[in-house]
């Protein structure tokens, strides 16, 4: 586990030990301006605030290194309903943040969103996808290091698979990379939601998100 996610995991270990209330529910601590804790009905994800739920939605899930980041890029593009970050593309059932931060268990720090192809379709999300992080680093976002932050495509039919390929094809004979892309395009599998205090993380704690925005290929 890097030593900031480390240090600030103890931080909030301490805190719920020393205020003797086990287990604390982010609405009780979250600032009057935090993220919405409204769920999409059909999706399970956190709708983005001023967002109504629409009735014609798809799913989308990317994995491209600490998902708090990439959660919080996401949930600023029109067209964007909800999100929830969550573990995906392991073995374990039900992981908890140590496990997959311990880098056994298989799983990705992905990112589940549901979008409205009205307003944004698909292809524009796997374009973002690829700007938003490194796609040509194996197992690594910046400082962060482990199979868990590995750049992948988890998709949901096989219309999402074949954008995503030519998308990755596209980039890669681009010749705007120095590396060839290591992005991994898989089917999705189960989507296991992170603890609550994960969801929507830059939001409620105004930790400054670490995925900045790339020149656009």
């Amino acid at each position: 586990m890097p030593d900031h996610r480390r240090n600030w995991l103890i931080s909030a270990l301490v805190f719920v030990s020393v205020a003797g209330l086990g287990s604390i529910a982010w609405a009780e601590i979250r600032p009057k301006n935090a993220a919405n804790d409204l769920r999409s009905k059909k999706a399970g994800l956190y709708l983005v605030a001023g967002v109504a739920d629409p009735k014609e939605t798809e799913l989308a899930t990317f994995a491209a290194g600490c998902f708090w980041g990439v959660e919080d890029y996401f949930r600023k593009l029109p067209g964007v309903t909800a999100t929830a970050v969550g573990y995906v593309g392991g073995t374990t059932p039900h992981p908890t943040y140590g496990q997959v931060c311990d880098d056994g268990t298989g799983h990705a720090e992905g990112v589940q969103l549901e979008f409205d192809p009205a307003k944004i379709s698909y292809a524009t999300l796997v374009d973002e996808f690829f700007l938003l992080h490194d796609p040509t680093t194996m197992n690594r976002q910046g400082p962060d290091v482990g199979t868990q932050y590995r750049s992948v495509i988890f998709y949901h039919s096989e219309a999402q698979k074949k954008t995503a390929l030519a998308a990755k094809e596209k980039l890669g004979k681009s010749g705007e990379l120095d590396a060839p892309v290591v992005t991994e395009i898989v089917a999705a599998p189960t989507f296991w939601p992170a603890e609550g205090y994960h969801q929507q993380y830059v939001e409620k704690g105004g930790y400054a998100a670490c995925h900045p925005r790339k020149k656009k290929h």
